[in-house]
């Protein structure tokens, strides 16, 4: 049953990161859209490819750092009157900032207000915002992807291999090395995004990580089939003789 758990789990992760992937090129060209959008020449009367900065006035903000399924949030009100509700991915480094009655200058494009900027000239993308998605993507496929994988073989394993203590104890070797080639892919998708780092600097920094995890798992895995980590986990302590 465990094994058959880790196959599902796989199988979920392998969707996740094989959907994320054929993402990645359209998030890369609403991108270079965004980025070269021409400033609207009047304010637009409808949703338009152009970039229009509108001063609004915060009338709420809520991080919802305790409420579940909830994103950070804000209520933007123009000099028309008409609120303007927002919402973010995570709340720095304007959001956690915003105070009832302060002014923001908001970026429209496609009939959305895709950034936010306040007095102290900082940036934050909103939800509907272009501008990161590329690397979340590539990050969700990489983790998801390289997770799968190695969970699949893992869980397979066991099952073409029933009865054999070493091939089970190799399998759980490359479950678990499956789990770190996630989990720092995840990292490292954390550290582009905190540092403002290229788009390119995900695999070029995740790939040698990862060749790393791999000839690891690789070592482990005929450790554990040549019966050494067997060995070291089933060794018992000799027994105390008295004099």
């Amino acid at each position: 049953m465990r094994s058959v758990m880790w196959v599902l789990l796989a199988v979920v992760a392998l969707g996740v990161g094989v959907a994320s992937a054929f993402q990645i090129r359209g998030a890369l060209e609403r991108e270079r859209e965004y980025r070269g959008a021409p400033a609207c020449a009047a304010v637009p009367v409808e949703a338009s490819g152009c970039v229009w900065e509108q001063q609004f006035t915060v009338r709420r903000a809520a991080l919802n750092r305790g409420e579940r399924s909830e994103s950070p949030e804000a209520e933007l009100v123009p000099p028309s009157g008409q609120p303007w509700k927002v919402t973010f991915l995570r709340t720095e480094p304007v959001m956690s900032e915003m105070q009832p009655d302060e002014k923001v200058v908001g970026v429209i494009w496609h009939g959305q207000v895709v950034e936010v900027r306040d007095a102290e000239g900082r940036r934050q993308q909103t939800s509907d915002g272009p501008v990161g998605w590329p690397e979340d993507r590539l990050g969700g496929a990489l983790a998801c992807t390289s997770f799968g994988l190695a969970a699949l073989a893992g869980g397979l394993w066991p099952l073409f291999a029933r009865g054999e203590p070493r091939h089970t104890t190799a399998a759980k070797m490359v479950r678990w090395h499956g789990v770190a080639l996630g989990g720092t892919a995840v990292l490292t998708l954390w550290a582009q995004a905190a540092n403002d780092w290229p788009f390119w600097a995900l695999p070029a920094i995740w790939g040698p990580l990862a060749l790393l995890i791999l000839a690891s798992m690789t070592a482990f895995a005929l450790g554990a089939l040549r019966g050494e980590l067997d060995d070291a986990a089933t060794a018992a302590p000799e027994p105390l003789v008295n004099g």
